[in-house]
């Protein structure tokens, strides 16, 4: 979005309030044109990627537990909160103060709902009407923390106004294009968020709650990495290169970057690369660095972690990446590598030793679901595994794309392992059990809650907490399907499939405890001490503010 000749930089996006530990705050923007940002007196200089400016502003020297409402400006002329705005002040609380820690979370976010049509059916976005929500409550019942469990923007899914603004763009271009509802390239990207982000509702709740971001496949594109036939075709296509690493930079400056921490911010190479190329030019481009970056990340995933890890007192958020480290060798399907799954597993270890009471796993894909679907997608990789590259395989892969039958079951080892790692913290193998250890996910446009009852004489309650969408609706066949799919015909049918083809059962028992529920929706965990509960509330076409459907117990306390 080139800038014009106003005296004055403009804020086109954010502020958005990103990692929040007891000391220290980063505040990220994007602005039309090269300048300072300043924070609380504290100051950055923009960064430039192929023509957009941003800037990651670090606050430190907090103090625990303190609310400090902040402004933001740009060469010293305020520009952050809006004149005319209607919400409260934007604010910073640190983490160790009074009171319960609230975690709202959710996943798929389709636009905004400005620019949606009615005749696309879409019900009232949920975190339009949860910013609305909180913001005429006190301020004590604000949510602590914002995690969005992926597809905070659809790549391969445009509105109506976004595919006409790119068709307008692509006149102007003559190099090979992406599908005509796709975007094809970082500069289509930046669209999305500007088409998501700057709703007014939501952009004052990203400038006031911390978010944790993580992606799913339609940041980049439907099944991306299901399998490595999917892999092998994808990459075949013609525009395949723009969109990858279109995706990937996109999303490591519009949502990675937020994730890191003031240390890790210090340590990571790519960053501290764009710091010694802005020291030496403010306006040279980042953006051949972080193309070559991402080129690397997605021919050889260890390169680079986006997972990492959030810390909130004694309770801990694993964000896990279960998209762009899968290991798609038919033979050796891992949803995580063998580094990675190290890394994840010593987290965990880490919390326990640290004394958490809750161990909260984020990872866009649910790890438990519906039997019947379990059942399935261990039926299905065990097709593709011993028929792979004959007929049944080939049949089998199809299948398998298909019907999206690529979640944790569908990775049989890594389910088993995360289950495994579950299991021996639930059970105090390495230290004090936590009272509870959460999966939270979103993926599959319903909610619902499951525990873990198989193995027996766990110390710790482990849960399956899933909400999806924020912004977006389940077609009827999906409706149905998951609905039945919990069912015990189901389950006994789909179990007879997968004995029939000899797939390996598992020894984990799960039942669920509440759902399904259909709707856009946003999910709230309250925990205080070991006590744990779990909130949902959702909304339908026609309703004008959320319905709170949920309040389940969690833990024992």
């Amino acid at each position: 979005m080139p800038h014009t000749d106003r005296a004055t930089p403009v804020l086109l996006l954010g502020p958005l309030l990103r990692h929040v530990d007891p000391v220290s705050a980063t505040v990220w923007v994007e602005v039309d044109r090269p300048c300072e940002v300043t924070v609380l007196d504290r100051r950055a200089r923009t960064f430039s990627v192929a023509g957009h400016h941003y800037a990651l502003v670090v606050v430190e020297e907090l103090e625990p537990g303190s609310v400090t409402p902040y402004e933001v400006h740009l060469e010293g002329v305020r520009v952050w909160p809006p004149a005319e705005s209607q919400f409260p002040p934007s604010r910073i609380r640190t983490p160790g103060g009074p009171g319960p820690f609230r975690l709202a979370f959710g996943s798929c976010r389709y636009a905004s709902p400005v620019t949606v049509q009615e005749s696309e059916g879409i019900p009232p976005d949920a975190l339009d009407l949860y910013a609305k929500r909180i913001a005429a409550q006190p301020e004590d019942r604000w949510p602590d923390a914002l995690v969005l469990l992926g597809d905070q923007v659809y790549a391969d899914e445009l509105t109506e106004q976004t595919r006409s603004l790119l068709g307008r763009l692509r006149d102007r271009r003559t190099e090979r294009r992406s599908p005509d509802d796709q975007v094809a390239d970082f500069e289509e990207y930046t669209r999305l968020y500007y088409e998501s982000w700057q709703d007014p509702q939501v952009r004052w709740l990203l400038s006031t709650i911390p978010s944790s971001m993580i992606f799913d496949d339609h940041e980049m594109i439907d099944d991306w990495n299901t399998s490595a036939a999917w892999r092998a075709t994808a990459s075949q296509q013609p525009w395949w290169h723009g969109r990858i690493t279109g995706g990937l930079v996109s999303y490591w400056v519009y949502q990675h970057l937020g994730n890191l921490s003031p240390d890790e911010l210090a340590a990571n190479k790519t960053w501290q690369a764009i710091q010694d190329l802005r020291a030496d030019d403010p306006t040279r481009d980042a953006g051949p660095m972080l193309t070559e970056m991402a080129e690397l990340a997605d021919a050889e995933p260890a390169t680079i972690r986006w997972s990492y890890v959030r810390h909130w007192g004694d309770i801990r958020l694993i964000m896990v990446d279960t998209r762009a480290g899968r290991v798609l060798e038919e033979q050796h399907r891992r949803m995580l590598d063998e580094d990675e799954f190290a890394w994840v597993e010593a987290a965990m270890r880490r919390a326990v030793d640290e004394g958490v009471e809750h161990l909260v796993l984020g990872t866009s894909l649910p790890w438990l679901l519906p039997h019947a679907i379990h059942n399935l997608e261990r039926w299905n990789e065990t097709l593709n595994v011993r028929h792979h590259g004959r007929l049944r395989g080939r049949l089998a892969e199809k299948v398998r794309q298909g019907a999206d039958l690529e979640h944790w079951s569908a990775f049989g080892h890594s389910f088993e392992r995360l289950g495994a790692a579950l299991t021996a913290i639930a059970r105090g193998e390495h230290g004090r059990a936590p009272a509870t250890a959460l999966v939270l996910s979103g993926d599959v446009h319903h909610a619902y809650a499951a525990e873990l009852v198989q193995p027996t004489g766990l110390e710790a309650r482990v849960h399956q907490l899933t909400v999806s969408p924020l912004h977006n609706q389940a077609p009827h066949p999906i409706r149905v399907g998951f609905t039945i799919g919990w069912s015990r015909a189901a389950r006994r049918w789909t179990e007879r499939l997968a004995r029939w083809v000899e797939a390996e059962p598992t020894g984990l028992e799960w039942d669920k405890k509440a759902g399904p529920y259909f709707g856009n929706q946003i999910g709230e965990l309250v925990l205080s001490g070991r006590e744990a509960r779990f909130l949902l509330s959702v909304s339908e076409k026609g309703d004008e503010d959320l319905r709170q459907v949920l309040d389940e117990p969690l833990s024992d306390a």
